[in-house]
């Protein structure tokens, strides 16, 4: 075999070295080096033991685990036509080795064992919780089934990975296919930045339009705000919502075949649904309880929608339309937040350049938690904009190195995620500590001009770090015991109080500075940005309730409608208060219940919320810099899945999260 960067050991990943063809072949061989790690635990003659088993696994296909995340984050963040194809090959290989380890009946055997013996075992809190997570994972994922039943779970699991892959490649390439020719008149409206990037956007694809309008969110999202023809908007929202769906390559048969995939495998285990297999092992516990914390929601919300959307309405037809269209929604959304507010979400634009922003969420992280980050250009990259950093702490522990991809490219897809490169764990006597990655995609820089935020980007930057926070911060021995690796519907929590800060004026005050003159942020315009941001609540939260109800129709009990249509049409008419459009879906490109790790789990966000909405009432009673509250909250970030969710919470808290601070922080209840 010729040198392959990936199979010599590494703790950063030597992206300068690695070929797209070397990850095939390093994957096979890291699957062959995981199995005669499991084979050795299976052949053991000794007995079982904490030791020479749950331990012996955790640690178990580390090389596997490194090349496959590499893989993975640059098939997200800088994909090609061959790592698309390298993808399709690795995942079923991927898929069954990890039936191959937990449909493993000798290795089950010894972990039943010790499961039977746990109380005898003298094991600390921590080593408990590693072997009951360990034992669940395999009794939950088929190790109790019979050979028949194991060989149709290899099956399903090989089929639903490479369905999720077709699913999010389908996504990609409509979204990348698509982009729209426009004239100076045209993209009357467009506020200056935004007509910039699209001038640029014609320039780099040799066009000889006067701009193009792509459906990436830095381009789509304010030509759907600002755009004054509205049959340009019209156009774009078509094409925005139908991604997927009308293309020959589109995902409708295979969000039905990925649904009934997942529920045929939670029936192969034993569960009523997809939703009751995920459920069991979440804060939430049932579908009947998210069900209800939804329509509980659900509830408070629509009154509030409904008034907003007449108010819109009012607004439209005062404008000669004859009737409000779903194109029209963002655009009068504005047109009265600044007339309310006297807000202009553009002309705040300014005082956001990246480079400050970033700057002030580093600060507002050192003065909560003591943090350093110190930029270092030593650390091999997968892309030119990529930059890293090393995170101390006070005492000068280096506690991670953090990975930071902002801007938009072909091969990157739609939207910003935490991932992770390597995971805090004690490896043979040595801390390793662990490699975060943050991806976005912003506005770039311009000519004569940095990359300007809209405040949307900026709280979606804070809640992005507050993910890495969660990683970079963890304390632990096992790496599936540290970090972000917790309840899907607790893993929100770090991220969403994040962006709590960038509301408040001591927090602004850091970074929130105009690139030309450094002129702070006035303070009206903090009392406006606070005020506006209860803006269009009730809408809001019914979009994301309705994106919880129709995750759970998808994963629930009963087999989903046909056609798509009606199905989306079930849960939405309840929500929407405007005429469907024909030929769009949300199903067809919902990557996060289709392709990511949120099916029966989209609730997270709103669960999550109640959580750091309580929380953050915490830090304002005590200070937002309070020392006290800001190290209860670090033990909570440090601790990982060590613990039960709900036990930490009420470490920090002191109490039960208060389901009503939601309501109060979105305006949809008064304080009491």
């Amino acid at each position: 075999m010729q040198q392959n960067s990936l199979l010599e050991p590494f703790y950063f990943p030597p992206f300068s070295e690695i070929k797209e063809t070397d990850f095939l072949p390093a994957i096979e061989k890291a699957i062959e080096w995981a199995q005669a790690e499991i084979e050795k635990i299976t052949d053991s003659t000794e007995e079982p033991s904490f030791q020479n088993t749950i331990e012996a696994l955790e640690y178990s296909g580390l090389p596997l685990g490194n090349i496959s995340s590499v893989l993975f984050n640059l098939h997200s963040a800088e994909t090609s036509d061959t790592l698309e194809e390298v993808a399709m090959q690795v995942s079923p290989l991927l898929s069954n080795h990890g039936n191959d380890v937990l449909l493993n009946q000798k290795l089950f055997e010894r972990i039943q064992l010790l499961w039977n013996r746990r109380e005898l075992l003298r094991l600390n809190p921590v080593e408990s919780r590693l072997l009951e997570k360990t034992w669940k994972a395999f009794s939950r994922n088929g190790a109790l089934l019979n050979e028949t039943q194991k060989e149709e779970l290899r099956k399903i699991d090989t089929e639903l990975s490479m369905e999720a892959l077709a699913f999010g490649k389908a996504v990609l390439d409509a979204t990348n296919s698509f982009f729209l020719e426009l004239t100076q008149e045209e993209m009357s409206g467009l506020p200056d930045s935004a007509k910039e990037a699209a001038v640029a956007e014609a320039k780099e694809r040799g066009l000889q339009c006067d701009g193009v309008i792509t459906l990436q969110h830095p381009s789509y999202i304010p030509a759907m705000t600002y755009l004054e023809d509205r049959k340009i908007r019209e156009t774009l929202y078509r094409a925005f919502s139908s991604r997927a769906l009308v293309q020959e390559d589109n995902n409708i048969n295979r969000v039905y075949r990925l649904s009934e995939l997942k529920r045929n495998r939670a029936k192969l285990l034993g569960f009523k649904s997809h939703a009751h297999f995920t459920l069991a092992e979440r804060m939430a516990k049932t579908q009947e309880r998210v069900n209800t914390f939804l329509e509980e929601l659900l509830l408070y919300a629509k009154p509030a929608a409904l008034n907003e959307i007449e108010e819109l309405k009012r607004r439209a037809l005062a404008d000669g339309c004859d009737e409000l269209k779903k194109w029209d929604v963002a655009y009068y959304s504005e047109k009265w937040k600044q007339e309310a507010f006297s807000l202009d979400s553009e002309a705040l634009k300014p005082y956001f350049p990246l480079g400050n922003v970033l700057d002030g969420a580093f600060q507002i992280a050192h003065k909560l938690y003591g943090l350093s980050f110190l930029e270092k250009n030593t650390i091999d990259t997968y892309h030119p904009d990529v930059t890293t950093y090393e995170v101390v702490n006070k005492e000068g522990k280096i506690l991670s190195w953090l990975y930071l991809d902002f801007f938009p490219r072909k091969g990157k897809r739609a939207g910003a995620w935490m991932t992770s490169f390597s995971s805090q764990m004690h490896l043979n006597g040595k801390e390793m500590r662990p490699l975060v990655s943050v991806v976005c995609n912003f506005t770039p820089p311009q000519k004569n001009k940095p990359s300007l935020l809209t405040f949307n980007e900026v709280t979606t930057l804070f809640h992005e770090l507050g993910h890495a926070l969660h990683g970079m911060l963890a304390e632990g021995k096992y790496p599936s015991l540290t970090g972000t690796s917790v309840y899907w519907d607790f893993v929100e929590l770090p991220s969403q109080l994040f962006e709590n800060w960038c509301y408040e004026s001591e927090a602004l005050a850091l970074f929130a500075k105009h690139y030309k003159t450094a002129e702070v942020l006035p303070s009206s315009e903090i009392e406006k940005i606070k005020a506006a941001s209860n803006h269009m609540q009730g809408t809001q939260t019914l979009r994301q309730l309705g994106f919880g109800l129709l995750d759970m129709l998808w994963h629930g009990e009963n087999e989903p409608e046909k056609p798509l249509q009606n199905l989306e049409k079930s849960i939405l008419s309840r929500l929407d208060f405007l005429e469907a459009v024909e030929n769009t879906s949300i199903s067809c490109s919902f990557s996060h219940i289709f392709q990511g790790g949120y099916s029966a789990g989209y609730y997270s966000y709103k669960w999550a919320e109640v959580l750091e909405a309580d929380a953050f009432e915490y830090f304002k009673e005590k200070g937002i810099f309070n020392n006290e509250v800001a190290d209860k909250f670090y033990v909570l970030l440090s601790s990982g899945g060590q613990k039960d969710p709900n036990e930490l919470y009420e470490e920090f808290r002191g109490r039960e999260a208060d389901p009503r601070a939601l309501l109060r922080r979105a305006g949809l209840i008064k304080h009491s």
